[in-house]
């Protein structure tokens, strides 16, 4: 199945038939869904939702489709066309709108496609509103406007400069400290609309810019999730142009890896820890990220005096934990930084900002700042779910074997060993079963992976 309904909102490949795969009529379904739940959430005369997308292939065909359906339903729709999810996020809320549709499937493959649903506030839907937008998916309980109360649509290009703007104000940026190092990066956009975004903000810092696959054609030249393995191409380019270090973002622009002035991976896990480090060294306070998420987070945080707390995985799990400990900022280990001065959404805008404050501040080079975190290493596996499968009794089994072990269930199984963990999750965007783990070594961390991987084979009778 290539149709994923989840209560962040819907994705599915694009071509094939209705009810199994994101055609014209299931994202009409689900644009009219939304809206026609968000007239009854608000409560008021006129709505106005705000939608933005990235660039791929699908998404000039989505998004006519999406505000066709919302002026179809009497809403005013602020058209951001090409844009990143965090922008969407910012434009909700200084639009004074009633929701906004960001449109991309994140870091999935071309033939993927996705509608990301949020409130008024720009951040995304709780766990019962989007399932009251299902509901209302299931049911098709539309109820159209009449010609002359249809809605409008107005165009605004100006929300990643508004964007960026919103991040050189923010109160631990300073754009001056950031021009006198003289940064020489190289970004690699894979195609999308980070390739506007990121050298735009650089570009306003005098960061000289070394663009790589900036083009936003929607043309992946590469797999678009920012692992190890997809970037051996902008890896050759740091150290060819000599740059201080890489910027890589996935294709909405919500997750954020670097690349080490000697062209090594910084690790998406450390973009978080040193963001933290630095606002931490500079306000007080404590930090979320979720269950995945590595425990170099926890270690900077109590170093600096504050308090680390875990949630479940999913942005909007870390967002409610971060309100109810005060969080000054968080996030997940896959890159994405949540800084609640700003929004509460992931940033790489924000992180990028961030990061250049820490390393013109810190000085040194981007492989000394990795070199002085506390070193884990993890291992992220996957086993492919086949139908009939009970995974739900799987995740039981495997947390009765290790009763005696620090277990939590809040999100799958984590299982916290002394000297490593291991996190056994439903994914709520792939039909597989996520195995997470880290150690004090890869191959530590690798064979604990194969270790339950293989339990899981047995206990699943595979």
């Amino acid at each position: 199945m290539t149709l994923i309904k989840s209560i962040s909102g819907i994705r599915g490949t694009i071509g094939g038939k209705t009810n199994d795969n994101l055609t014209p009529i299931d994202t009409v379904k689900f644009a009219a869904a939304y809206g026609s739940w968000l007239k009854n959430y608000s409560n008021k005369e006129k709505l106005k939702v705000v939608v933005g997308r990235d660039a791929r292939l699908s998404g000039e065909m989505i998004q006519n489709l999406v505000v066709s359906t919302l002026v179809g339903l009497g809403i005013e729709v602020v058209d951001l066309d090409l844009s990143t999810t965090p922008t969407v996020e910012i434009a909700v809320p200084l639009e004074n709108a009633d929701g906004g549709i960001i449109l991309t499937a994140s870091h999935n493959p071309k033939q993927w496609n996705a509608l990301k649903l949020l409130n008024e506030k720009g951040e995304f839907l709780d766990a019962s509103q989007g399932a009251a937008i299902l509901e209302i998916a299931e049911k098709e309980a539309f109820d159209f406007a009449e010609v002359d109360d249809l809605g409008s649509t107005t165009k605004n290009d100006a929300y990643i400069d508004i964007h960026i703007d919103e991040v050189l104000n923010l109160s631990l940026v300073d754009a001056e400290t950031i021009k006198k190092a003289k940064f020489k990066v190289v970004v690699d956009a894979v195609n999308s609309t980070g390739g506007i975004a990121i050298p735009k903000l650089l570009e306003a810092l005098d960061v000289e810019v070394v663009k790589l696959y900036c083009d936003p054609t929607g043309h992946f030249p590469h797999n678009p999730e920012p692992l190890k393995e997809h970037l051996g191409d902008i890896c050759d380019l740091v150290i060819k142009e000599k740059a201080d270090f890489g910027i890589v973002v996935d294709p909405d622009v919500d997750r954020l890896a670097f690349i080490t002035n000697d062209g090594e991976m910084f690790g998406e896990e450390y973009t978080l820890v040193a963001c933290a480090d630095y606002v931490l060294g500079k306000t007080k306070g404590n930090t979320v990220s979720n269950l995945s998420s590595s425990r170099a987070l926890r270690d900077i945080t109590e170093k600096h005096g504050g308090t680390y707390e875990a949630s479940a995985v999913g942005e909007v799990n870390v967002v409610t934990k971060m309100k109810e400990n005060r969080a000054i900022i968080g996030g997940e280990g896959n890159g994405g930084i949540i800084y609640p001065e700003s929004h509460y959404g992931r940033d790489s805008l924000v992180g990028t900002a961030l990061f250049l404050m820490l390393m013109a501040e810190r000085g040194g080079t981007v492989r000394d700042l990795r070199d002085s975190y506390p070193s884990y290493f993890m291992s992220k596996k996957k086993i492919q779910l086949t139908p009939g499968l009970d995974v739900d009794g799987i995740l039981k089994a495997m947390a009765e074997k290790y009763k005696n072990e620090d277990i939590t269930t809040i999100d799958g199984v984590k299982i916290d060993f002394p000297e490593n963990w291991v996190h056994l999750r439903k994914s709520n965007t792939e039909p597989i079963i996520r195995i997470y783990t880290e150690a004090k070594s890869q191959s530590e961390a690798d064979n604990l992976a194969d270790r339950i991987i293989e339990e899981i084979k047995t206990v699943a009778g595979l």
